[in-house]
């Protein structure tokens, strides 16, 4: 995860170099000892008005969960949002997601466990996956970081995990499923990638976590930039600071997709750059959209929006933050992509990316993508149409009990999780 942040006058800006370069896949430890290859700115102050409407209507269906069409809005209006506890005591909680079309929710505990909640029984105790011989997550930016499950899951039992080592490095494993459909297999690990933090890494911080599938069946994972802004934001040589999009169902340990925009000259893997810590992505396969959130330093925090169907985009960190110059101060904004929302430190520290909401129970917020701040502990959402950021809205007054938000999920059906810092895993209800 991340968070506690040194005062600002006593945060320095990172000025090591360090890349790696070529056009194979990263370099991989297996556990074994052998080796394998591997929009224009809409900057914000803190929105109160609620201003609701109903997304236009549409008739296909993209995936299980998620859907254009938009159901019709109840007799009753919609007059608030409310939580409705699933699960407590849980440990730091940092992901909330569901297999393709399975009626369970699971929630990773940055301890390095996943855990089962079953609607109507709740939270099970016996784990479903346990790591915590191999996660270190002593401190906050640590622990089981990222969780995806395979698209044909039903089918193959296959799940992604993105985790801190004993070592302190940032690995992204495949797992199997045992006999047991019901728990996962600790012994099956096939690790994909294992990096330390960059040579010149002053911190053991920004490892990023984010691990999801987009519709075209390619994983996205998120890396922070390992501390190390200046020799990792802007170079697309290395894996860090960036999103990468492999495919995990060729090559080995992993193939890179038809369409990456550094097949030859940069790491192949990469999608995006110029990223500080992005904690937490959203895709959202209705619009071909990826909303990510990336952690400020100084003075702001930032959402940005990328397309999927073109990769290459540079989100400008170190040498911009937010819509800023920040290590360039000559920095030319049209040289980068600009985040399509900002928000400076007098309103929060630290922001959670969260969901775009496609379910049926809230069908006014269709299309509404919702975040929050972990110091500010509010919760927010708008519309992206058109280009521009629409209808915002602060659901503060409705979430007083938030708390501060380590992340969003979503369930089988789309509907709408957050998960916190202290342990609660809440469903986002309307209020009618």
């Amino acid at each position: 995860m991340r968070r506690w942040r040194l005062p600002l006058a006593r945060v320095g800006v990172i000025v090591a170099l360090a890349s790696c370069s070529g056009a194979e896949t990263i370099g991989v430890d297996q556990p074994d000892g052998s080796t394998a290859t591997a929009a224009p700115v809409g900057t914000t102050a803190a929105p109160v008005a609620t201003t609701i409407t109903l997304a236009p209507t549409t008739t296909t269906t993209v995936v299980a969960g998620t859907s254009t069409t938009v159901p019709a809005p109840p007799d009753d209006p919609i007059r608030g949002l409310a939580l409705e506890v699933v699960a407590t005591g849980l440990h730091q909680p940092t992901v909330v997601t569901s297999p393709p079309g399975d009626p369970r929710l699971f929630v990773t505990e940055r301890s390095g466990v996943v855990r089962i909640i079953d609607e109507g029984t709740g939270l099970r105790t016996e784990p479903f996956l346990d790591l915590g011989d191999r996660v270190d997550s002593t401190g906050i930016e640590q622990g089981m970081l990222g969780l995806a499950f395979h698209p044909d899951y039903a089918d193959n039992g296959r799940l992604f995990v993105y985790y801190v080592t004993i070592e302190l490095h940032r690995r992204l494993s495949e797992f199997t499923v045992g006999p047991d459909p019901e728990a996962g297999d600790p012994g099956s690990e096939r690790v994909l990638f294992d990096l330390a933090q960059p040579p010149d890494s002053v911190d053991i911080r920004h490892y990023g976590g984010m691990v999801a599938f987009g519709p075209g069946g390619n994983l996205y994972v998120a890396l922070g930039d390992g501390a190390d802004a200046r020799g990792q934001g802007q170079n697309p040589d290395t894996p860090f600071a960036s999103i990468l999009r492999i495919d995990v169902d060729s090559g080995d340990p992993y193939a890179i997709p038809p369409g990456n925009p550094f097949p030859e000259g940069g790491a192949p893997e990469v999608w995006v750059y110029g990223l500080r810590n992005p904690w937490r992505f959203s895709i959202d396969p209705v619009d071909d959209l990826m909303y990510i959130a990336d952690v400020g330093q100084a003075a702001w925090e930032e959402i940005n929006v990328v397309p999927l169907d073109g990769g290459g985009a540079n989100l400008g960190w170190p040498d911009t933050e937010g819509a800023h110059c920040f290590q360039k101060p000559d920095c030319d904004l049209a040289d980068y992509t600009m985040p399509v929302l900002e928000y400076d430190h007098g309103d929060g520290c630290s922001v959670t990316g969260g969901v775009v909401y496609r379910g049926a129970a809230i069908p006014e917020l269709h299309g509404h993508y919702f975040y929050a701040d972990w110091c500010g502990m509010w919760v927010r959402s708008f519309r992206y149409a058109d280009r521009a950021v629409t209808e915002e809205t602060d659901w503060s007054g409705d979430l007083p009990d938030a708390g501060q938000v380590n992340t969003f999920g979503t369930d089988a059906d789309g509907e709408m999780y957050l998960a916190n810092f202290e342990g609660v895993v809440a469903k986002i209800v309307p209020v009618r």
